[in-house]
């Protein structure tokens, strides 16, 4: 289910990689309200995972899913899935201001949890989460996917924590993506409901950045939105941009929006730039543009050494999701601090919330 031309539908596939045997690591699914579902339970099964159940409210998705997943059993209840002694997580991608509600019940039914981004849509779902956390000792765990799953980040990760472009001082991201608009369900335009650009794929940028740039906290320093296209889809921020400042004193700036055009051969030209005190790197993970040949996962290095350009594609895998079952199992904190995706997850919700809107006399959009 790769498609590289439909973001919202785009499940990489790697090589079956275990980490556990058959049954020792249980998981099911519920709500499939994003296609992103599909990219996290391949990364769980390919890592080992055994995948029990699925549920969602629309029979159509289920045996949609069941296609892809015929392994899994539908579950006649979500509280079916979420109260099955075996299951150790659950995985959800639900309307993303319904994802806080779902993963408390995961949580409190004692099970850890796996959410698409973005995990919240408001700072009190945020609190929220982290109080449970704190209650109940499971993890609410998010599925940053543009770094996660995406080869070249995960190599260009390798590359900076053996320190060939020195002190990491800066990280730029570049994250267009195709709205494809036919494709969508109505609740993607509903700002409430989808939380807003800065909220929704900002999140990814900010969380980036955080990894490149070894920065535990930061703060906002400014950050905008637009919806530039028309008066069919008010509510949508088709534009966002922000700034971020680190408390080691590294910077960010990122750019998303949702202006990639049918032509392009994938879903979003996106790029990523880590500037360090001895080199940089670039990272073009979809594609090379304007190249006959140029997939995506090409990672450029800059260094005292000279230059290089690696094609990551079947070099790293996806090391984040295996290291995830094993923190379920250990209570360890391998694949991501849970302070960490919270911490991303509260930057992208500052940035939205003060955001200066650039958006021209728009019919609804005030």
């Amino acid at each position: 289910m790769a498609d590289r031309r439909d973001g919202m539908n785009y499940a990489p596939q790697g090589k079956p990689r275990p980490v556990v045997k058959p049954g020792e690591f249980v998981f099911s699914a519920v709500r499939l309200d994003h296609g992103h579902i599909y990219g996290m339970c391949n990364g769980l099964t390919e890592a080992g995972g055994t995948l029990k159940y699925v549920y969602d409210r629309d029979p159509a998705k289920v045996a949609a899913f069941l296609k892809a997943f015929p392994q899994a059993k539908a579950a006649r209840s979500e509280e079916e899935a979420l109260e099955d002694r075996e299951t150790h997580m659950i995985a959800g991608a639900a309307v993303t201001s319904q994802r806080c509600e779902l993963g408390l019940k995961a949580l409190a039914a004692g099970k850890d949890y796996f959410t698409d981004k973005a995990p919240f849509t408001t700072l009190e779902q945020l609190e929220s989460a982290r109080v449970m956390t704190r209650v109940t000792g499971r993890r609410y765990m998010v599925y940053y996917s543009e770094r996660l799953h995406v080869e070249g980040a995960v190599l260009a990760g390798y590359l900076v924590e053996q320190g060939l472009i020195g002190q990491v001082v800066s990280v730029t991201g570049f994250g267009p993506h195709r709205l494809n608009a036919p494709s969508r369900p109505d609740w993607f335009f509903v700002k409430k409901d989808y939380g807003g650009i800065l909220c929704d794929i900002g999140s990814h940028q900010i969380e980036q950045y955080l990894f490149f740039a070894g920065e535990e906290d930061a703060r906002v320093v400014s950050s905008r939105i637009a919806h530039y296209d028309g008066e069919k889809y008010p509510e949508l921020d088709d534009f966002g941009d922000c700034t971020i400042t680190g408390a080691k004193g590294t910077t960010n700036y990122f750019r998303v929006d949702w202006f990639t055009p049918d032509g392009l051969r994938t879903w979003g030209d996106g790029r990523t730039f880590i500037i360090g005190t001895r080199g940089f790197i670039e990272i073009r993970k979809y594609l090379d543009l304007g190249r006959e040949n140029g997939g995506g996962n090409q990672v450029l290095l800059a260094n005292g050494e000279g230059e290089k350009v690696i094609d990551a594609t079947g070099v790293t895998g996806y090391p984040f999701f295996g290291q995830l079952i094993l923190d379920s199992l250990n209570r360890t904190e391998n694949a991501m601090t849970q302070a960490h995706a919270f911490k991303a997850a509260e930057l992208c919700l500052q940035a939205q919330a003060q955001a200066i809107d650039l958006t021209p006399s728009v019919p609804g959009r005030r």
